[in-house]
């Protein structure tokens, strides 16, 4: 991924203050694509304000490795021998 700057539009209190960084949302709205490489790039969340109010939190995608062995474990449910004839006479086969 490109080496972006950090956008000149989001607030950068979260370096001094620990909170998240914030943007309006017009501004996210001018600008999605370069904020989602952003964020993608430095793993930090981002709050889009509307009025100065939170409304949306947007965080990077965290990939979960998915492995093969064991991922049908508990899914099969064992109901007992289907196959074999059963003692019971029906009255359809009188």
């Amino acid at each position: 991924m490109a080496n972006l700057p950090k956008s000149e539009f989001l607030s950068t209190e979260s370096v001094a203050t620990g909170k998240p960084r914030t943007v309006p949302a017009g501004q996210f709205k001018a600008k999605c694509l370069q904020i989602m490489d952003e964020i993608a790039q430095t793993r930090e969340p981002v709050i889009v304000t509307k009025f100065g109010k939170p409304v949306v939190k947007i965080v990077p995608v965290i990939e979960e490795k998915f492995d093969i062995v064991g991922a049908m474990r508990g899914s099969v449910l064992w109901e007992g021998d289907i196959i074999s004839p059963i003692d019971v006479e029906w009255e359809a086969m009188k």
